[in-house]
Parts: structure tokens; sequence; C-alpha cells
């Protein structure tokens, strides 16, 4: 028996469970594997590099199932709250904080300083971290890996690893396993096997993850790419053509029937992580109304920026050969504030009262655009945008957008302010499908008020930051721009009052009254379902 003293006076025991020797076990297998990349890193020269990786990424991987069978094969199904408070690494503790730390230097490592990752220079040999995923490289694709391969290849094995771990974790809702699933399919083939392969097929097409679209693959219309998919035959102008597509008709359609859960939650990568690897800090997402503010200026304002960073970047390659494309600057720059204004005006035609409060924060970042495609049109010369080098532009739109938001803010702060903070407050693709899913998706989740106990297990552990409870109680449906539709929320409800479904447009947006029985015609109601 303890002798501990313990002062809380909380009916449920306020101490973090402490680890089962088959859990410990496991910890131990992942640290060892951990501590091979370690060694690989400070560049220890291994002697077979082949059955070094395969021995550590096989421990982790297998220390993280083993972890999870333990953890969750041992209890009833359904989900468990389990002092998620109480243990130092989700509570924002100093072991919370020591991950978040260890990811956010490991992005900085990969983005900017590869060289001490082993990254050869100038046709060089690998050392280091990166020589060790050599051997796997040269098995999937014939040639030496990259800071991105090993970038890829840890990335793949998380997601498959943790992705296992919320399957049993969430082994009672059948949603929850075919989404996560799903997930790891897509992580596994489009981007890491698919991009492999096809490289070996013609080496000459770019790097193309298949599931990204645009503007999350905001790099896919520089100047070397669209020339390497010219260059590239049939198959480099299919996947040209398809990435277009995607943004004007496979994104929408998809949209409206199922919301945007179809790409964030089903098939994103960026999701894929957050809602496997970062399941366990989902409750840190801030709810309060001030978190929300800042959440819509910021993401819109990355919207803004990504839509006029493309356009300057599309802008400046029909500049360097304007004899090669029919598409002139000046009618690029025509369609593009003219797609706008349709848009625009079709929005505020038919869907102004649905807006509310944000039409006029819609109107001024239109208003924005606009007047900035006029500045560009006006004071750019071939090369320059403004007063800056169109190159710059371009590295700084990569480096503020690709590196520093979406990897390491949005990761590696995972463990500070949960695990959704990229797709929350940077993700200009949320932002379009967010925009797509308030104004015409059939997406809703619906409530029964009645039915509500107010336990707040749904706006808990809601990533996005939404107050769920209070759309509950009120028997509203719930249609927000920033769902992803992740369905944790009814998950966790023990009621069942929650319900993810897609139905018609009418009644959608709904501050419904409470009905009292004199107040309706009964049996009209029921003709109309």
């Amino acid at each position: 028996m303890s002798n501990k003293l313990n002062y809380s006076m909380s009916l449920a025991k306020p101490d973090a469970q402490d680890l089962s020797k088959k859990q410990k076990l496991a910890v131990g297998m992942g640290v060892i594997g951990l501590f091979i990349l370690v060694l690989a890193l400070f560049n220890l020269d291994l002697p077979n590099t082949s059955i070094f990786l395969t021995v550590s990424l096989s421990l982790i991987s297998v220390g993280t199932i083993l972890f999870a069978n333990d953890a969750y094969l041992t209890k009833l199904k359904g989900i468990k709250n389990d002092g998620v408070w109480f243990k130092s690494i989700s509570s924002r503790g100093s072991l919370g904080w020591i991950t978040g730390i260890v990811l956010t230097s490991f992005y900085v490592v990969l983005y900017f300083y590869e060289g001490l990752l082993g990254a050869g220079v100038d046709g060089a040999a690998n050392t280091g971290l990166i020589k060790l995923f050599d051997p796997l490289s040269q098995l999937l694709s014939g040639r030496p890996a990259s800071q991105w391969f090993v970038y890829g290849t840890l990335y793949t094995i998380a997601i498959l690893a943790f992705g296992y771990k919320f399957i049993l974790k969430y082994r009672h809702n059948r949603y929850e396993q075919i989404r996560t699933i799903s997930v790891m399919f897509f992580q596994l083939a489009f981007a890491f096997l698919i991009p492999e392969f096809m490289y070996v097929m013609n080496s000459d097409l770019p790097y193309y993850d298949l599931k990204n679209v645009w503007p999350l693959n905001y790099y896919n219309f520089e100047q070397y790419r669209i020339n390497s998919f010219i260059n590239g035959g049939t198959i480099g102008m299919a996947m040209l053509i398809f990435g277009i597509v995607s943004i004007f008709v496979i994104t929408p359609i998809l949209t409206f029937k199922f919301g945007k859960r179809w790409y964030c939650s089903w098939v994103c990568g960026c999701g894929g992580l957050a809602e496997t690897a970062g399941d366990s800090f989902r409750h840190l997402s801030d709810k309060s109304q001030s978190a929300w503010k800042i959440e819509r200026w910021v993401i819109h304002s990355v919207l803004v920026f990504v839509v006029l960073m493309t356009t300057a970047v599309i802008y400046t390659y029909l500049g360097y050969d304007p004899d090669k494309y029919w598409l002139t600057r000046d009618v690029f720059l025509f369609s593009v504030a003219g797609f706008l204004t349709l848009i625009f005006a079709l929005v505020m035609i038919f869907k102004r009262n649905e807006l509310g409060k944000d039409a006029k924060y819609g109107a001024i970042g239109y208003f924005a655009i606009i007047i900035a495609l006029i500045a560009i049109h006006l004071f750019s010369s071939k090369t320059k945008l403004f007063i800056f080098e169109a190159e710059t532009l371009r590295t700084s739109y990569g480096f503020l957008i690709g590196a520093i938001f979406s990897g390491v803010i949005g990761t590696g702060f995972y463990p500070i302010f949960g695990n959704r903070v990229w797709c929350r407050f940077g993700c200009p693709m949320a932002a379009i499908l967010g925009f797509q899913q308030r104004m015409f998706s059939r997406f809703r989740i619906t409530t029964n008020g009645g039915q509500c106990i107010s336990c707040g297990n749904c706006s808990t552990y809601c990533e996005m930051g939404i107050d769920v409870r209070a759309y509950a109680q009120k028997g509203e449906n719930i249609v927000r721009s920033s769902c992803v539709g992740c369905g944790i929320c009814s998950a966790v409800c023990p009621r069942g009052v929650l319900k993810l479904e897609n139905d018609s447009m009418k009644g959608r947006i709904n501050p419904t009254e409470v009905l009292l029985g004199n107040d309706v015609d009964l049996m009209d109601l029921v003709n109309q379902k």
C-alpha cells in the first residue's frame, strides 16, 4: 500500500494510471528503435544499414502495437476519459513540453538544416540518418534517400502504427474504424508508395502526392513543375489536368455530397497524422470565443495570401515565355478577377442570410484580392512583382505556408495547442472546403437536445475547438466551416445525442425552438419526413 498523501477531494482517482509491465516493455522497445535513429543521426557508422533500419522501424511499430493492445483490449469497448488531464504528456506538463520541443526541433532541422541529417551535397553520398534510409529508398525507386524520403517514411509509420492504436481505442464505433483505415490507406498508397513507383516509370516527372489538391499543394503551378508535366508525355499531362479538375470539379462535388470530412478526415495526410498520432492531444484545443475569432481571421487571411501568391507565381511564369502559351498575363489576371467576382456575387445573392455577419468579412477579403490583382497588373515587370523578385516571393511563400505553419507549428505544437493547429488556423484547403461546406453542402451534425445530459464529452474532445455541447443543449444542427466531420463528438457521447448526416438543404441551419404538443400539427410534421 502506498504511503503517498493525497490531498485531492475528487471522488475519482486524480493520479494518472501507472504503466503496466507490458506497457513499460512496449515503451522500452519504442525507445530502443528511436535510439537507433539517434545513433544514425549522430553519424555513427552502423555496419549494416538495412538490418538496423529494419530493426529500428520494427521496434517502433511493434512497441506501439503492444502498448495499444494492453491499453485498450483489456478494457470494455467505449471511450473513457482515463485521466488525460492528469498525464504529463497530455496535459501540457513537462513531458508534453519536451515532446513539443523535440518535434519542433526536428521540423526545423528537416526544413532548413538537412545537412545535419546527412544529406549529400553536389552528388556526394548520404551520411547519418539519411544514409540509414538509403536501402529502403533504393528498393522502392532505385535512388538514394533524401530528407523528404526519411520524413515520408517516418510519417507513414506514425499514421499506420498510431492508426492501429486509434482503431482499438474507438473499436465501438464503426465510422471511426473505417475512417481511420481510409487515412492509413491513402497515406501508404497515394502519398508514399505511388510517387516512388511513378519515379521508376518516369524519372522526369516531379513528385506528386495524388491526394494533395491546391491550395494544399501550393507549389503545383510553379514553372519547373508545369514544364515537367508538359514534357512528361501523356502521364504528365494527365497529372496536370487531374490537378486542375480536382480543384474545380471533384472537390466541390464531394464536398456538396459529404462535407469537408471526405478530405480532411478521410484522405488528407495532415489530418491523418492529427487523428492518429495526435489523438492523445485533441482535448487541448482552445474552445474559447477569442480563439474562434482568431481562427476565422487567421485561416481566411492565409487563404487570401495563398490565392494571391498562386496567382502571382503563375503570372510571373507566363511572363518568362509569352509565345509558348495562349494564356497571356492580362488574360490570366482578368480571368481570376472575373471568376472571384462571379463567386462573390452568387454568394451574396443566394447565401447572404446564411453568412450573416461574416458577409462583411468576405467582402473585405474579396476587395483585398481584387485591389492586389490590380496592383500586380500595374506595378510588375517581367521578373518582379512590385519591387520583389518573383523567385524571392515564391520562396517566401513556401517558407511561410509549407514549412513554418504546416510543419514546425502545425505538428510541433500538438502537445501544446492540440492536434489540429494547422488544420484549424492555417490550412488554406480547410478554408476553401469549409466555405463550400457552409454554403452548399448536405452535411450536418444533427442533435437531439432532449437526450443531452450536458456531460461535456463532445466539446472536450472536439479537436477543432467547437463548443458542441452548446448546440446539443439547444437541439440545433451543427453546421460550422471548421468542422472536419471526424465524428469523435458522436463517438464519445454516452446518450447518442449527435449524428453525422447527409440530407437535403432544407432546414439545415435551424436554431430550432423546443416544440410543445399544442404548438404543432404532429401528423403534418410526420408527413413531412
